[in-house]
């Protein structure tokens, strides 16, 4: 089958006017329509993949012919879930499967949740092939709370998944439910409780399934035991020591190990003793006074008194708010603590209150910076504006999708050596119209492409664009693109962009 990539490297320059021309913002929907009936597949997938539709293009396109047209608009992350769900009993096996896998986005976007009813249909009618992870993501909290206790057998089924957070009411009427398929659900997750059960599982070789269970379930003695005296692999002895079922005299004993790695794991432990803590807070490794700085326990003189480095060599991305949110007394602790790692992790947490958001806004550490311009929804323009400015690690282009991201000023970037600075000049509706003609020539691909977008743009420079391979499409996307030449595109099937003399 011919993949997205290939349709688009396949396009000519015709058609990927015509794609600039689905995703401008100014043409009316019937040309969206138009092209939806009439252009090439290259077209049609930009139109249905890339951008939100109106709800007239949306109808025409559930009931497009073309699979492949339908299959691309059942992943479009800009599309409204409740569109794409229209999709759940599309006659065609591939289109349905797009539906499950849901949107292809980047990190850290997330595809919204279908709706409940329409993932319900599909757990009730779709083959389990098609229901993996991804079609996980797409499931509401609210749906996924609800599942243990649904009406509908196989959704119970799929709720035995969330049994280490259910109720004992709850597991026992799993346990004992009126589907066969639900209670061996239930019965397969409940042994994973059990150390004989988890013991008679355990892989003798390392690999995943052998990580997860000394990682994560209860071990009877004996796995402890063996595992100290004979690990199979070099990094058993660090996973038994995250292990929540970790005997007392055993966490003593892995806090004296020589393997700073197993010293680590254990200084992050919630249960350490405090004989054990006060020996690791003056450990010969960075990286094990690093972790027992940040126990619970300490006080915030305790934490003073440890030698430890802050690293700034971290990624400061975007986290998504647990289902559960923290303690707030908890995070006002952390915010106020003179430990950068704690207001850090305060700085993640999308509910912090006013006060505290113009505390950290001003920290003197970059990471808790970033952390809050990346997760707070009420981040001040200027925090997110310097901490772009600053930050170069994963996930900066994230910060210009924050809502109180600037556009004022931006044009005094447009000289700056970053290229990735020099495109915020793009975003400014003040650039002046030379200097975004300047931009479309800049040595980088996506400020020369940004630029191309500028509504700015003088209209004999647009123009020009339109014959350029690389900028065509981007040309054609701009709001400022005449009517005359919108008009021309379609009667030509995007050829002639420009009349001739």
């Amino acid at each position: 089958m011919v993949t997205p990539e290939q349709i688009w490297a396949d396009a000519d320059l015709p058609a990927r006017r015509l794609a600039g021309l689905a995703l401008n913002p100014s043409v009316p929907e019937s040309v969206l329509l138009r092209l939806l009936l009439e252009a090439p597949l290259a077209v049609r997938m930009v139109l249905c993949r890339d951008r939100a539709l109106p709800e007239a293009i949306a109808d025409a396109v559930i009931q497009h012919p073309d699979t492949r047209t339908r299959g691309f608009f059942a992943r479009n992350p800009h599309a409204d879930p409740a569109q794409r769900a229209r999709l759940v009993d599309d006659p065609e096996w591939s289109v349905r499967a797009h539906l499950a896998e849901g949107p292809r986005v980047t990190t850290p976007a997330r595809p919204g949740p279908l709706p409940d009813w329409a993932v319900v249909h599909m757990i009730s009618t779709y083959d389990d092939e098609l229901l993996g992870g991804p079609f996980r993501g797409q499931i509401s909290a609210g749906l996924r709370r609800s599942m243990p206790t649904h009406p509908v057998a196989k959704v119970r089924r799929w709720g035995a998944a969330e049994w280490p957070s259910l109720s004992e009411d709850t597991r026992a009427a799993l346990l004992a439910d009126p589907d066969a398929e639900v209670r061996e659900a239930a019965q397969r997750h409940a042994r994973y409780e059990d150390p004989a059960w988890v013991a008679s599982l355990l892989p003798d070789r390392p690999c995943h399934a052998r990580t997860d269970l000394l990682l994560h379930r209860p071990l009877t003695r004996a796995v402890v035991e063996n595992v100290l005296s004979r690990p199979v692999g070099g990094e058993d002895k660090a996973m038994i020591a995250a292990n929540p079922s970790l005997p007392a005299d055993t966490v003593v004993l892995l806090a004296a190990d020589p393997d700073p790695e197993v010293r680590i794991r254990i200084a992050q432990r919630t249960d350490l003793g405090p004989a054990e803590c006060r020996t690791l807070m003056t450990d010969p490794h960075p990286g094990v006074r690093l972790a027992v700085s940040l126990h619970p326990a300490l006080s915030e003189e305790e934490r003073a008194r440890i030698d430890y480095q802050v690293p700034m060599d971290h990624s400061f991305v975007h986290h998504p708010p647990p289902e559960t949110p923290r303690d707030p007394r908890a995070v006002r602790r952390d915010a106020l603590s003179r430990h950068p790692l704690l207001r850090r992790r305060a700085a993640r947490d999308h509910l912090l209150p006013p006060d505290l958001v113009a505390c950290l806004a001003s920290d003197d550490d970059l990471g808790v910076r970033v952390l809050l311009a990346q997760n707070h929804p009420d981040a001040p323009a200027s925090l997110l504006l310097r901490s772009f400015l600053e930050y170069a690690g994963p996930e900066r282009s994230h910060l210009t999708t924050r809502p109180n991201f600037p556009t004022d000023g931006l044009a005094v970037f447009a000289d700056h050596e970053d290229p990735e600075v020099r495109a915020l000049a793009a975003r400014a509706p003040d650039t002046e119209p030379t200097t975004v003609a300047r931009l479309t020539q800049d040595p980088d691909r996506a400020v020369r492409a940004a630029a191309a977008r500028h509504p700015n743009l003088p209209h004999s420079r647009l123009a020009a664009l339109l014959d350029d391979e690389e900028l065509a499409h981007h040309a054609a996307a701009n709001a400022s693109l005449p009517s005359d030449v919108i008009r021309r595109l379609l009667r030509t099937g995007g050829r002639q962009a420009r009349p001739p003399g």
